[in-house]
C-alpha cells in the first residue's frame, strides 16, 4: 500500500513537472477556495463570539499570499533560475555597455551633492584651465583660459563629469579678479644685482599703487573665506642663482588679473633699464688699458 502512495506521489510529481501551467492553475484556484473557506468560517466565529478578528484575518492573508508564491516559485524554479542568469548577463552587459554614461551621472551626482564649483567659476581639472559656462548630467563645458596670461583662448572644451571623481578639481574662481603672479627675469652675473634692488623694488611698487586699495579688500576677502593669511600686496623680489650659474630674478605680485601681463612688462622694462644703465657705468668706471711699448734692441 505504502509503495502505491509513493509511485503515485512520483507519478504526480511528474504530471505537474511536465504540465506546470495547468498545475499552477490548479494550485491557484485550490489555494484561493481553501482561503476564502477558512475566512469566512473565522468570519463567522467573530461574529458569533462578538470578536475582533481582524487582524488574524489579515495575517492569513499575508500568509497565505506567501505560501503561494513560494509553491509558484517550487513549480518554476527552473525556469525563474534560467531567467535570473539571462537578467544578469544581460545587465551586466548593459552595464559594461554604458560605464562611461554611469560614471558621468554618478560624477553629476558627486557636484550636487559637493558642490566644489558652480557656473561662472574658473576651475582647473589636470592641465586644464577654464570658466564654466554650463553643466549637465554627461558633461562640464569649460571657455578655456590661458594659465600665463589669464585670458580667454576662444576655446571650448567639454571634460566628462567621470573626472570629477577621479581627478583634482581646482576652484580658481578668485583668479577671476585679482591673482598670484609671478615671473623671472635671468642675466649674466656681470652686474651686482643687490645694488640696484632698493630702485628696483620702489620702481615696482609704483606700478601697483593704482589698485591697492581695492587689492587690500580683496586680499581681506579672500583670506577670510579661506581663514589664513598668505597673500603680500608689495612685489616681492628674490634674487637668486639657476644652475647655469646665471642670475635669476623672481617677482611674484598680487594685481588684477588682466594686468598680470602688463606689469610684467613694465617691471621686466625697469629692471633692465637698471641693469644695463649699472653695466654701461661699469664699463665708463673700468681704467682704461695702458698700451705696451716694444723696444727693439738693433745691432750693428
Amino acid at each position: 500500500m505504502t509503495d502505491d502512495l509513493v509511485t503515485i506521489w512520483q507519478q504526480a510529481l511528474l504530471l505537474a513537472q511536465q504540465y506546470k501551467f495547468i498545475t499552477s492553475l490548479l494550485i491557484f484556484a485550490l489555494f484561493m477556495v481553501t482561503k476564502q473557506f477558512l475566512l469566512k468560517l473565522i468570519r463567522k466565529r467573530s461574529k458569533r463570539r462578538g470578536e475582533d478578528r481582524r487582524h488574524q484575518i489579515t495575517l492569513l492573508n499575508q500568509l497565505g499570499n506567501a505560501v503561494l508564491l513560494l509553491l509558484l516559485m517550487a513549480l518554476w524554479a527552473t525556469e525563474i533560475q534560467s531567467l535570473a542568469i539571462s537578467i544578469a548577463a544581460f545587465m551586466v552587459a548593459i552595464v559594461f555597455a554604458t560605464r562611461e554614461f554611469i560614471q558621468c551621472f554618478m560624477g553629476f551626482i558627486y557636484y550636487l551633492s559637493a558642490r566644489p564649483f558652480r557656473v561662472g567659476d574658473w576651475i582647473q581639472m589636470n592641465d586644464i584651465v577654464g570658466e564654466v559656462v554650463e553643466m549637465d548630467w554627461a558633461k562640464t563645458t569649460l571657455l578655456e583660459v590661458d594659465k600665463q596670461a589669464f585670458t580667454y583662448t576662444g576655446k571650448h572644451v567639454y571634460l566628462p563629469n567621470s573626472q570629477l571623481i577621479t581627478q583634482t578639481v581646482r576652484n580658481l574662481n578668485f583668479l577671476r579678479r585679482y591673482t598670484l603672479h609671478s615671473f623671472s627675469i635671468t642675466n649674466e652675473p656681470t652686474v651686482n644685482a643687490y645694488s640696484l634692488l632698493p630702485a628696483f623694488v620702489a620702481r615696482a611698487k609704483s606700478h601697483c599703487d593704482f589698485f591697492r586699495d581695492v587689492a587690500e579688500r580683496y586680499k581681506s576677502v579672500i583670506e577670510r573665506h579661506m581663514d589664513v593669511e598668505f597673500i603680500d600686496i608689495d612685489p616681492d623680489v628674490v634674487i637668486e642663482t639657476n644652475q647655469f650659474a646665471k642670475l635669476v630674478v623672481t617677482v611674484s605680485l598680487f594685481c588684477p588679473t588682466d594686468e598680470a601681463h602688463s606689469l610684467q612688462q613694465k617691471i621686466s622694462a625697469d629692471w633692465m633699464n637698471l641693469w644695463y644703465k649699472a653695466l654701461n657705468e661699469q664699463d665708463s668706471s673700468a681704467p682704461s688699458p695702458v698700451p705696451s711699448v716694444s723696444l727693439v734692441e738693433s745691432t750693428s
